[in-house]
């Protein structure tokens, strides 16, 4: 059995980086585009004396200011020519950077600051048209980002997760971690339906209080009524009042705590195995699949898995339920099984046909 923490990690660095919104980048490149004609204009102006003006011999500030601003901006009337080494020379090695730096400041950038906003809202479009069947998940603190993992260890890619939570961080946290990020409050109708809420397969609420909690999935329950909303608690008291606001499952996250924190102090090594049972991909497994061929008409003691419960019906019944003896078609099987092995398992059970009643019954 595999009790471990897993591989560790390289840690690494992010320092927070505040996206600015297309106007304010504009005007911030528009601002140091002011700073390098001012800096031309200062260049001019010290040497002012090794200019000439065809209209008169003097070179006064307004002077460098129009020579500096037509030269940067590649008009180049030639009514003020530098005459002088020196002046030349400026012109060669600070001028002409200026003008090629002026260029790319007020069209290189702009452009690419329009660009950057089309290319993210034709993404945005791209993605609302085709995701389809997703998993929402309201909440990126430590139970969102547990269940997170949990759901990573099946099918599901990081892409197919939508996570919505009103703290910027925590969407950029999200964000790196490959899935979509939607910032607002999720009470809101309005921010899930930006999560495509009415298109999801699942919604998991895993919020920090419980009436955030009850609000959210009511909201959930009326834009998508098919879909399957698992939502946590703190109190057990709440647990009716979310069932009732469409949750097809409540944890109590308090009390599931509580009792493993007893569990573990009368008997410490049950934590362990309790908390490997509960990774999925790790030793043990608990894990709930369809009855196969070979074991209908069996009872459950003779499974290759441990059974300890069967769903018939949409009812859960326990291993030892009387009126569970045989497993029959349509039932699904909550099961312990090891993860080394579960594949080998279900492909070797289907293959082999299982018995009739009739023969289960002699």
């Amino acid at each position: 059995m595999h009790t471990g923490r897993g591989p560790s990690r390289e840690p690494f660095v992010v320092l927070p980086s505040p996206a600015a919104g297309p106007l304010r980048a504009v005007l911030n490149r528009l601002a140091l585009a002011v700073g390098i004609v001012g800096l031309a204009i200062l260049v001019v102006w010290l040497d002012r004396d090794g200019y000439r003006d065809v209209a008169d011999d003097d070179i006064s500030l307004l002077d460098a200011a129009y020579y500096a601003t037509v030269s940067l901006s590649v008009t180049g009337y030639g009514d003020i020519t530098p005459v002088s080494d020196s002046a030349r020379l400026l012109t060669i090695i600070v001028i002409a950077p200026l003008r090629a730096a002026f260029l790319i400041v007020l069209i290189g950038t702009t452009i690419e600051v329009l660009t950057q906003r089309t290319r993210e809202h034709w993404r945005i479009s791209r993605w609302r048209s085709r995701v389809r069947e997703h998993t929402v998940v309201v909440g990126y603190g430590t139970k969102g980002r547990s269940a997170i993992r949990t759901l990573l260890t099946s099918d599901i890619t990081p892409d197919r997760i939508v996570v919505v939570d009103p703290r910027s961080d925590a969407i950029t946290e999200a964000n790196a971690a490959g899935h979509v990020g939607i910032l607002g409050d999720a009470t809101r109708s309005e921010v899930l339906k930006r999560a495509e809420v009415d298109r999801a397969r699942q919604v998991i609420v895993a919020t920090d209080r419980d009436d955030a909690a009850v609000l959210v999935t009511l909201t959930a329950r009326k834009l998508n009524p098919s879909a399957t909303i698992v939502a946590a608690v703190r109190e057990a008291e709440n647990v009716e009042l979310l069932e009732q606001s469409g949750a097809d499952s409540v944890i109590t996250s308090s009390e599931a705590a509580g009792r493993l924190l007893g569990v573990s102090t009368i008997n410490p090594t049950l934590a362990t195995v309790l908390e490997d049972l509960l990774l999925p991909g790790s030793g043990l497994e608990l894990a709930e699949r369809s009855v196969v061929s070979r074991e209908i008409g069996r009872p459950p003691k003779e499974s290759r898995d441990i059974v300890v419960a069967i769903v018939r019906d949409g009812e859960i019944h326990l291993f030892d339920d009387p009126s569970c003896v045989q497993l029959i078609h349509g039932d699904r099987l909550v099961v312990v099984r090891s993860t080394e092995n579960q594949l080998t398992t279900d492909l070797a059970a289907d293959e082999e046909p299982g018995p009739s009643p009739e023969t289960a019954d002699r």
